[in-house]
């Protein structure tokens, strides 16, 4: 069997195992957040940042959210870098944010963050913080969902169906996952412009 066969394989694998309550879950906290006006922070590194950034677009222009993502403002996140150090990136952004109990923050990660293993450091500081304010916290990530999982109130992890592919597909499914969720008709509030185009 060929590369290609094995990962369209592997993926086809993952979407039937991945847990439904738990999207169904994030679905019920986003409505509740949106409802009560508190807003929806994502958070992201590498891949998983640039997932954010899309994400925090399709959650302001299709469900409505005033949505955000420290990884938007790219000479903040260099300065807080370089002044403070990457562990606090997150959670420095988030205390200016003035991160409140109505809000939530929306974590993309392939392994969700250990601090025993100095991986994602800054999005663990950061779960730590919203933990605190009594933020909700919503995990699509990979892995065992490290960190993010353990303390997460909804968390999709997506399955390990290869430890060879265990990023690729995380930080794919992240947009699988989170474009379900921006288009549930519960909260999506604007139409697609190309679905418009054909009614």
């Amino acid at each position: 069997m060929s590369y290609i066969n094995h990962y369209i394989e592997e993926a086809i694998q993952i979407l039937q195992k991945i847990d439904q309550e738990q999207i169904e879950k994030i679905i019920k906290i986003l409505l509740d957040v949106r409802k009560k006006h508190g807003r929806l922070f994502i958070l992201g590194v590498g891949g998983s940042a640039g997932n954010a950034s899309h994400a925090v677009n399709d959650f302001r222009k299709l469900a409505g959210f005033e949505a955000y993502s420290p990884v938007d403002n790219v000479s903040e996140l260099m300065a807080r870098t370089n002044d403070e150090g990457w562990e606090t990136v997150f959670v420095e952004w988030l205390k200016v944010s003035c991160l409140k109990r109505n809000d939530a923050v929306l974590v993309f990660s392939v392994g969700g963050g250990n601090l025993e293993k100095n991986i994602s450091a800054n999005l663990v500081r950061a779960l730590e913080y919203a933990k605190t304010v009594d933020s909700k916290v919503l995990g699509i990530v990979g892995r065992d969902g490290g960190y993010t999982a353990r303390v997460a109130d909804a968390c999709v992890i997506v399955p390990t169906v290869n430890p060879e592919t265990i990023t690729p597909h995380a930080e794919s499914f992240q947009g699988v996952i989170w474009h379900l969720i921006a288009s549930d008709v519960r909260l999506k509030m604007v139409e697609n412009k190309w679905e418009s185009t054909v009614k």
